[in-house]
């Protein structure tokens, strides 16, 4: 049996997995699907006022009802759409639907997609029902998903790119979705809500239910859904387009049946398993393997903020409190080819996503979760915004904000950033190295540093817990680079699991850089370093 948190992580690469089977479908272009058949028509249910009101009224009107889990029919001929049997099923292109000037298109049941969901298309504040039929798919004569037909329904869908050969964004499991960013490469996912993420007790996956699209002008699209699990339904609207990345503007509606231990909002699934900070966790030939390197932050004060990643010994929980953030998302800042190497999976190019909070989100901690992970396949990072409130059975709560899939943040960071961290023995080279203690180099780099030299008084700021010891900090430039390099040891007692470490650049008493927030693992890499 699977704990808690191995279901989470094995549940969220099987998401990514089965996502990117389909997507990797060949696709034809707009008009050779016009030469390779006539025009498809999609059968549509009778129209139905529609607005964000009545979905919001929806989801409310639900909450009061008993939860009702999803009934599977025939389980075991969805055991059979396995990995290999669901890549052979492809969308006709020809098949594509339409809202306004929209095209989407479908992802089909399988093994681990068995709810259908509903798909309706909105214009002029009416719905109209997609209703499923076969006849949106080619699949081989033999296909198990044969046997599945008779009560099959969409399993999410993704909007494409005119010509259709590529989508922007896509919807295929729970409550999950992503985009591809500005370089189009998918990598990190989104979910409408976090329930008890990395807790002992299992985590729960509310998912959507239904979908109502709305095309506009300009490339600009509404996409509203309804959601629904154990303890909470909402209401979600997105609106955005793409572009050079993507901007969606997103606004929740939630309803609680019943209290939740730990509430998570935005919250962001990503990957992280070495980078150049603990390249000894990773045996593999490649120089660094992750789809974030960091997560950062501007909290309501206005602090800017980097943490580095991490693959721990355990599972990990990191709270940062605060009150009305400014912003916050998992970045991939490291967008070097050759610090990769990777040619298939291309993650110097995987989207950053930044979190912009619109209205009041009053006090409560941007939350990371880490988890252990010894390979690429598994999603083992969250980060989320928790109230300082958890809800209460009866409760509504509602929070806005701007969601960006791009390159890095979309802000002005104003200082400079991080660009580097590095562990290594502690010690001096040629002298008999403590085993007690670790180097840490921090680089840092951006126009607040440009100009500077050694002469010009830029100091090193350490901060550590009691009991661990920050030996000899330094700072210097790196020769031939705009970068400057902070070094200093850290001497941990013995057995030490966790240190937290605060660290800044200044000059005349004002910050020159953000705050690096680093959370080192001593016994973890002195146990590496011994190899």
């Amino acid at each position: 049996m699977f704990s808690p948190l191995s279901r989470l992580r094995v549940r969220s690469a099987l998401l990514a997995l089965a996502a990117c089977l389909s997507l990797t479908a060949p696709a034809l272009s707009q008009t050779a699907a016009q030469t390779a058949a006539p025009p498809f028509t999609p059968a549509l249910g009778p129209a139905q006022a529609f607005s964000y009101d009545i979905l919001t009224a929806k989801a409310e009107a639900l909450a009061q009802k008993p939860y009702a889990a999803p009934v599977v029919r025939n389980p075991a001929a969805y055991d059979k759409i396995d990995y290999d049997a669901y890549w052979r099923i492809r969308f006709k292109p020809e098949a594509t639907v339409y809202a306004g000037q929209t095209p989407i298109q479908f992802f089909h049941e399988g093994t681990y997609f068995r709810t259908p969901v509903g798909m309706n298309i909105v214009a002029g504040g009416q719905a109209r029902h997609v209703i499923y039929t076969p006849d949106y798919f080619d699949m081989p004569k033999d296909s198990p998903a044969r046997a599945i037909e008779s009560h099959a329904g969409f399993a999410g869908f993704r909007i494409m790119r005119p010509g259709l050969k590529t989508d922007w964004i896509s919807f295929l499991g729970a409550a999950y979705f992503r985009t591809d960013g500005a370089d189009r490469q998918y990598g990190l996912s989104a979910r409408a809500i976090a329930i008890d993420t990395g807790m002992s007790t299992p985590e729960e996956f509310p998912r959507f239910t239904d979908f109502w699209i709305e095309g506009g002008k300009d490339g600009l699209v509404t996409i509203y859904a309804l959601m629904d699990g154990p303890s909470v339904t909402g209401a979600i609207r997105m609106t955005g387009r793409d572009a050079d990345g993507q901007v969606l503007d997103v606004s929740t509606r939630f309803f609680f049946r019943k209290p939740v231990a730990r509430l998570g909002i935005a919250p962001l699934t990503s990957m992280f398993w070495y980078s150049e900070e603990n390249r000894l966790q990773g045996f593999d030939w490649r120089p660094e393997v992750h789809d974030s390197d960091g997560l950062a932050m501007i909290t309501g004060a206005g602090e800017r903020i980097w943490r580095p990643l991490n693959d721990p010994p355990r599972v990990v929980t990191s709270s940062f409190s605060d009150n009305n953030p400014k912003g916050f998302g998992l970045i991939q800042r490291d967008r070097n080819f050759d610090h990769y190497q990777d040619d298939g999976v291309f993650y110097n190019k995987r989207p950053s996503v930044w979190i912009a909070p619109r209205g009041n989100w009053g006090a409560g901690a941007v939350q990371l979760v880490e988890i252990p992970t010894d390979d690429e396949i598994y999603d083992n990072v969250v980060a989320y915004w928790v109230p300082k409130t958890m809800p209460k059975a009866g409760d509504e709560v509602a929070l806005d904000y701007t969601m960006t899939w791009g390159r890095l943040a979309p802000v002005n960071w104003e200082v400079a950033k991080t660009v580097a961290t590095r562990i290594g023995r502690g010690g001096v080279p040629g002298q008999p190295r403590p085993k007690d203690q670790l180097k840490i180099a921090v680089d840092f780099a951006g126009p607040a540093l440009d100009g500077l030299t050694a002469k010009d008084g830029v100091k090193p700021q350490v901060s550590a817990p009691e009991g661990v010891d920050v030996i000899n900090a330094y700072v210097l430039p790196v020769v031939g680079t705009k970068n400057w390099r902070m070094i200093f040891d850290l001497k941990t007692p013995p057995g030490t699991d966790t240190v937290d470490l605060r660290a800044y650049l200044e000059k005349g008493g004002k910050p020159l850089t953000e705050t690096w927030l680093g959370q080192i693992h001593p016994a973890q890499m002195l146990a590496l370093g011994k190899h």
